[in-house]
């Protein structure tokens, strides 16, 4: 086993998060993940809500940040698609990540590097905290949204919309009727596809605002 360290507590409390839940984090249950005493951890950690910081920016060190040469737009882009991927994978952060009033300095150098990322395009800083607001309630809310609807498969859309259309009198939802049919219902549908169409609506809107004279395109 290796020595044991600051970050590798952090590493251990987010596996007890990802198998246990949050609440499950523990200076007793994070010893046992590493096979230890928990007055072991005291010398590396001052308490649970030191955890609780370190875990954020563990889950925060997973969000691919691209480098300078990558415009903002696109930049932007990648963090929010890294950012769905990284919350899937740990669904117990999505109401953790911003709720921390101690931050960590990964968990604010990400967040100084959105905003620089925003300045450098020109957005000025009420723009630029629009624009992380929008962004970020968009991604939370498309992650929460596709942890709740159960529709993984195909087989369990098909299963979805039948109990639908058994509990309609004919004729009476005719919109709600044609989008099932028409759209998710459709060969190929997964409600996976919506979140770049609306992420480039965001982002489009965000680009326009900075730059009005920009022709459409």
């Amino acid at each position: 086993m290796p020595k044991l360290s600051k970050q590798l507590v952090f590493e251990a409390a987010v596996q007890v998060a990802d198998e246990r839940g949050l609440a499950s984090v523990s200076m007793r249950k994070v010893a046992e993940r590493l096979g230890v005493e928990a007055m072991s951890l005291y010398h590396h950690v001052a308490n649970k809500d030191e955890i609780l910081d370190g875990i954020a920016d563990v889950v925060f060190a997973q969000i691919e940040l691209p480098g300078p040469e990558v415009d903002w737009k696109d930049a932007l882009r990648q963090r929010a698609v890294s950012t769905r991927s990284v919350l899937s994978r740990h669904p117990w952060a999505l109401g953790f990540l911003e709720s921390r009033r101690t931050p960590g300095p990964v968990t604010m150098r990400h967040h100084d590097w959105v905003i620089g990322r925003l300045r450098e395009a020109g957005f000025t800083i009420a723009m630029a905290a629009h624009a992380l607001a929008v962004v970020d309630s968009y991604v939370f809310g498309f992650v929460l949204q596709e942890r709740t609807l159960p529709l993984d498969t195909p087989a369990e859309v098909a299963d979805v919309a039948k109990g639908m259309f058994d509990l309609m009198e004919a004729g009476a939802y005719p919109h709600l009727t044609e989008m099932i049919k028409e759209h998710a219902l459709r060969p190929g549908y997964a409600f996976a596809d919506e979140f770049p169409f609306g992420l480039d609506l965001i982002l489009d809107g965000l680009e326009r605002l900075q730059n009005p004279n920009r022709p459409s395109e």
